[in-house]
């Protein structure tokens, strides 16, 4: 299983479409412009991140992004379900 220090050491690789600046910001309800920046700093501040397939899944303050684990693009991100 690949570290996670392959993520965490190519954060300046990370990017999305703007598609999926908007799907993020829908998702998440942000109100900000830099959704890119935003999710670098959530991935940064995750204790909970793992690789399943060709995707990254990094679990964060009730959300969950996904990023894929060769071009770093950020796929999508999604608030967490509460039990």
């Amino acid at each position: 299983m690949e570290s996670i220090t392959s993520l965490i050491s190519n954060l300046d690789k990370i990017h999305t479409t703007e598609l999926g600046k908007e799907r993020i910001k829908r998702n998440l309800c942000l109100d900000t412009d830099n959704v890119v920046s935003w999710c670098v700093q959530k991935i940064q501040a995750s204790n909970d991140i793992f690789r399943e397939g060709k995707n990254w899944y990094v679990s964060v303050d009730n959300c969950v992004i996904t990023v894929n684990a060769h071009s770093y693009t950020i796929i999508t991100a999604h608030k967490t379900k509460r039990k």
